[in-house]
């Protein structure tokens, strides 16, 4: 297997399971039990009796335990401890694996230049992705506070997905290197048109996910497709600015999150409908896929409503939203190659 594939491959799976990792510690609320940002040091987790005590005790000095977790015992905060190191470790891991993978194949001239940047930009982006993550704990951590700020929050999100879109991106090119480019079809350049705009609507879904994981709005109106009876329920514009509903109301929040996601299934239909019209078969079997994954993924935002967010439910929506990026990127790269010949 080409060396370069493998190491995008590795990169790859490490950052889709550092999404789901990082949302199941969202949802253990155990993102603020390690509260401070050691990229070096902190690699270690506490070994001895004495070391857990000392971080039980800086976990105790913040605003999440004493008006929420007060009664935690040393026992019940390991396993939120363990959560965020593991999701830390993971980060570490991921920027272990660039590093010594980019050097290495840049060394023994594996890398040609169409890779160099590229793989230069995913490198810097994971570095940044540690800093945001700790500009989001330490949101945290200030004065009355119980939980990250949300918009800070989907911030993180949107830039792993966006790491996730461009390796995932590297790994189309390197897989269709050799392949004859095909002519323009009937209906390629309205459907290359149409993907663009599903992956653009997509990335603001998925802050507006991080928006709803941020202020446990997932577990408010667990009914559909109407929200307490309504389809707009009436506190949606309650808070004061009004731009703050858009963040901080669960009712606003939610009711967002459910009309991206019947937007972007109509898109979707729409790419079906005209690709299965063009009668092209990469086309058309690129649009069977989307249309399956979108409409599974439909399916467990529903379930995951309707059980308030269990911790199951939430996860596989997580990995759906990731294998549905997958989709969308692989109809807009099928629809350039018949676009641009």
């Amino acid at each position: 297997m080409n060396y370069v594939r493998l190491w995008l491959y590795i990169l790859f799976a490490l950052v889709f399971l550092m999404v789901i990792v990082g949302g199941l510690t969202r949802l253990t609320d155990s993102g603020l039990s390690i509260t401070e940002w050691k990229p070096l040091t902190g690699a270690l987790p506490p070994i001895s009796v004495e070391g857990w005590l000392i971080e039980f005790q800086k976990y105790s000095e913040i605003p999440e335990f004493k008006l929420q977790n007060s009664d935690m015992s040393l026992s019940e905060f390991k396993v939120i401890y363990w959560w965020e190191w593991g999701h830390r470790q993971l980060g570490r891991i991921i920027g272990l694996v660039w590093f010594v993978g980019f050097f290495l194949l840049f060394g023994l001239r594996k890398l040609n230049k169409n890779l160099i940047w590229p793989s230069i930009l995913i490198g810097f982006l994971i570095g940044v992705q540690g800093a945001i993550g700790w500009w989001m704990v330490s949101s945290g951590l200030q004065d009355g506070m119980l939980d990250v700020a949300s918009y800070r929050l989907s911030i993180h999100l949107l830039t792993a997905f966006f790491i996730l879109s461009l390796i995932y991106w590297r790994i189309l090119r390197i897989h269709h290197e050799y392949d004859t480019l095909i002519s323009r079809t009937r209906f390629s350049s309205v459907l290359f048109f149409l993907s663009i705009v599903m992956l653009l609507v997509l990335y603001i879904q998925i802050f507006s996910g991080g928006l709803v994981a941020g202020i446990d709005a997932g577990t408010a109106y667990n009914e559909w497709p109407l929200m307490n009876g309504q389809v707009l329920p009436g506190e949606s514009f309650d808070l004061l600015p009004i731009w703050v509903n858009f963040f901080d109301n669960s009712a606003l929040v939610q009711f967002n999150h459910r009309i991206l996601g019947y937007l972007l299934f109509f898109l979707v239909l729409m790419f079906f409908v005209i690709a299965t019209c063009d009668k092209t078969p990469a086309l058309k079997r690129s649009s069977s896929y989307l249309l399956f994954v979108a409409t599974l993924q439909v399916f467990l935002g529903i379930i995951t409503i309707l059980s308030e967010a269990k911790l199951l439910y939430a996860a596989l929506h997580q990995a759906g939203g990731m294998i549905f990026l997958m989709t969308v990127l692989n109809s807009l790269f099928i629809s350039s190659r018949y676009k641009n010949v």
